[in-house]
């Protein structure tokens, strides 16, 4: 089979590309070569991060990459054959592990045997979903379709340092079920968890408050605080997760503690964005959608699920998933949602 050119700077043109695309070439045994890569960025090329996330791939299927190194704009890969196992891979800056993860672990749950990655780098980090959205959010989703993923082992870390650690257990799921979530149905609780490191506790208690002030008339708002040490955590920061689960499944938001950003402004906008989801009526949070997709196309048979608005992220991976799977994507507007099914080609 011909190799497959991956133009980098497709859509959103960023790192998602580059995960996804190098992702997909293991599963399918297509051999890429990514051009352009991160080209709509103000620093283009690989960063340290996404060079992780080629070179994990790479050990878990006997790969060969090319032109693979910090800042390059070009990188050939040959996937071999995935095989499941035992794996450590450092990012060895605060980059986002949970973003690393999301090549490792379609690779990982096509192996033929259950694998134990662990991840080092930053688990609550800006432009990344948090390691507690993972947990209340993302997980539970995959679950649904099949998956069993299991954290094992989380150490907290944050920018600049990173350092945090993030082990699972991976079970093989080469036979995922449809993704089938059409409406969220009636909203029953939110909550969430609000944690800091090596910072005051009034700081997780702001957001907290601030997130609980915002959703309040929704439904009941159970938010725990959670100040960490030095065994649970790698350096300063925090973060705030949303989970609103409903009669139909769940939706998450969630804010990063930064520098300069008052804490009740952080709960405001994780509150915001919550809100704006249920509102819709949508199964699925915007963010949850993004990184589904591959596991929708994965599966047998017909997923359909709803979002509030289809983003950029999500209009990149369509492209990029049809372009190595016989699979196709349509979207439906409903009012204030999007309707996507993916179903299989012919």
């Amino acid at each position: 089979m011909n190799e497959l050119v991956i133009d980098g700077a497709h859509g959103e043109g960023g790192g998602q590309l580059v995960r996804l695309a190098v992702a997909l070439a293991a599963i399918t045994g297509r051999s890429i070569r990514l051009v352009n890569i991160r080209a709509r960025r103000a620093k283009p090329g690989l960063a340290a991060q996404h060079l992780t996330a080629l070179a994990a791939v790479a050990a878990m299927c006997d790969g060969h990459l090319e032109g693979a190194a910090i800042g390059a704009s070009e990188v050939c890969f040959r996937p071999g054959r995935i095989r499941g196992g035992v794996y450590r891979f450092e990012v060895g800056t605060a980059g986002s592990v949970t973003l690393v993860l999301q090549a490792v672990l379609p690779v990982a749950l096509s192996a033929d045997v259950p694998s134990r990655v662990t991840l080092i780098g930053g688990t609550d980090v800006t432009r990344a979903p948090p390691v507690d959205y993972l947990r209340g959010v993302f997980l539970p989703w995959l679950a649904v379709m099949g998956a069993q993923v299991e954290i094992v082992s989380l150490r907290h870390g944050y920018y600049p340092r990173g350092g945090g650690e993030l082990t699972l257990e991976i079970a093989p799921a080469r036979h995922l079920c449809p993704l089938i979530a059409e409406i969220s149905g009636p909203l029953q609780r939110i909550r969430g968890r609000a944690h800091v490191a090596h910072l005051p506790r009034h700081i997780a208690e702001r957001m907290a408050q601030a997130a609980r002030s915002g959703l309040a008339d929704l439904a009941p708002v159970d938010i725990a605080i959670e100040v960490l040490g030095d065994v649970e955590a790698f350096g300063t920061g925090g973060a705030l997760t949303l989970v609103a689960e409903t009669a139909q499944g769940r939706l998450g938001s969630a804010v990063v503690a930064q520098r300069g950003l008052p804490a009740e402004r952080l709960g405001q906008e994780a509150a915001q964005a919550l809100r704006q989801d249920l509102a819709s009526g949508a199964a699925l949070d915007v963010h949850a959608a993004d990184q589904l997709l591959i596991y929708a196309a994965l599966a047998g048979g017909k997923s359909r699920f709803s979002v509030r608005e289809v983003s950029l992220h999500a209009q990149t991976a369509i492209w990029l998933i049809e372009q190595f799977l016989p699979v196709r994507f349509t979207l439906m507007r409903l009012e204030e949602r999007v309707m996507i099914a993916g179903h299989a080609r012919g």
